[in-house]
């Protein structure tokens, strides 16, 4: 039985992006929506939150998602957490290097504000089990 979807963190260093995502996922979506402004402070603050699912800017200044991915998988409550990358770099090859690092799926920028709730339910759902 699929578990539903309430609690997503979006880490995003450029505030925008944020504002949009956040309106979007909040508005569109009806999820529950904690922000973050980069992966330093993911770290410390996402534990906290307990979201079901992580969404993460692949660039950021500073610490760039893949490298705070790796970081939370040592947390024990972020060691299983489903993340999907979003990022402008979405070549075939960076796809597959993003997915090896365990993310469920890959979300290209610039998104559709509208469809993007849609996108990330479609992802939770195809990999619930």
């Amino acid at each position: 039985m699929t578990q539903a979807l309430k609690r997503i963190a979006y880490v995003e260093d450029e505030a925008d992006i944020r504002t949009v995502a956040q309106m979007a996922l909040q508005m569109v979506g009806g999820y529950e929506v904690s922000l973050y402004a980069s992966g330093e402070e993911a770290l410390q603050k996402l534990p906290l939150s307990m979201p079901q699912l992580l969404l993460m800017d692949v660039m950021m200044p500073g610490q760039d998602g893949p490298t705070t991915l790796g970081e939370l998988r040592k947390l024990p409550a972020c060691a299983d957490l489903p993340v999907i990358f979003m990022t402008a770099k979405a070549q075939q090859s960076e796809i597959a290097y993003y997915k090896s690092l365990g993310a469920l799926d890959v979300i290209t920028k610039p998104f559709d504000p509208m469809a993007l709730s849609a996108t990330v339910e479609r992802i939770w759902t195809a990999h619930q089990s």
